[in-house]
């Protein structure tokens, strides 16, 4: 995994869009996003195990995969949105960026490849997207039945509890 402050640069979501300025696991943790390299399975289990995951899945998002709808379903994952559970994301294959909006609200980009396990808090806003090789495949876990519903960022959701519990933690 690399973090660094996005760039903010006219472009294709799916380029680096590296400012140059890299962002310490520490900054990540204060915002409530914990990592993990998980070379094996096994791993994953002991923290699924340890955080009460019970349900998971895989994705694989690509071309190959999604077909026509595959530039849309991009386009959609990275609309800035929050969720009212943790987002837990193993990178089996591939790789692919989670943005996640700092304290000041500016993103912090992170470079997920195989191996890479994130685990982003209730109520942060974020976003996905493929990198250039448009390919990724990743395992979801869940503490109960999958669900993934986004919360498009708008003014109201201040007032959703998830995201009130996380601003009140950061």
């Amino acid at each position: 995994m690399k973090a660094y402050w996005f760039d903010n640069a006219e472009g294709d979501q799916r380029e680096d869009h590296d400012s140059g300025r890299s962002v310490e696991p520490e900054y990540l943790s204060k915002l409530g996003v914990l990592y993990r390299h998980c070379p094996c399975i096994d791993a994953v289990d002991m923290i699924a195990s340890e955080r009460s995951y019970r349900n998971r899945d895989e994705i694989i998002v690509s071309p190959e995969k999604l077909g026509s709808a595959y530039e849309d379903k991009v386009k959609m994952f990275f609309k800035e949105h929050l969720h009212e559970d943790e987002e837990i994301r193993y990178i089996l294959d591939g790789e692919g960026f989670f943005d996640v909006r700092s304290i000041e609200d500016k993103w912090v980009r992170m470079r997920l490849e195989k191996g890479d396990l994130i685990i982003l808090p209730a109520g942060i806003y974020h976003r996905f997207t493929t990198d250039s090789k448009n390919y990724i495949k990743a395992m979801r876990l869940f503490k109960d039945e999958p669900k993934w519903t986004p919360l498009n960022r708008a003014p109201e959701l201040d007032s959703v509890p998830a995201r009130q519990e996380y601003v009140s933690r950061v």
